[in-house]
């Protein structure tokens, strides 16, 4: 049943994202991001597939991978300051999608221009 709210949570942010813009669509970026936020934090549990985690990671690879570029570039920006701003966690935020077993089409890393994201 748990699973279930997570699941149905996740795809309300994934619509918010798809209408979102600027500011509003970083802070759903952040908002499935803290689904981790143990993760993050601690370093522990690891993300597994079918996790609250990992369900918001595929919800952020759906929306990165099909709504377009604009879309992409702007999730890589908003991936590019959360890892700037919580730089001591910012390995712990670029493994997630590994983790996850998806991808968000670009690499979650400082040095990431996502300008070239396409």
């Amino acid at each position: 049943m748990k699973s279930v709210f997570w699941m149905v949570v996740v795809l309300e942010v994934a619509l918010i994202i798809q209408e979102a813009g600027g500011a509003d669509e970083c802070s759903t970026v952040t908002a499935l991001v803290s689904a981790c936020a143990s993760f993050v934090n601690y370093g522990t549990p690891d993300p597994i597939p079918g996790a609250p985690c990992c369900v918001a990671m595929m919800t952020l690879s759906n929306v990165a991978s099909s709504t377009g570029v604009e879309t992409r570039q702007s999730v890589c920006r908003c991936m590019m300051d959360l890892i700037t701003t919580y730089n001591p966690n910012a390995t712990a935020i670029a493994t997630l999608p590994g983790f996850c077993g998806v991808s968000l089409g670009f690499t979650i890393d400082p040095n990431t221009d996502c300008e070239y994201v396409s």
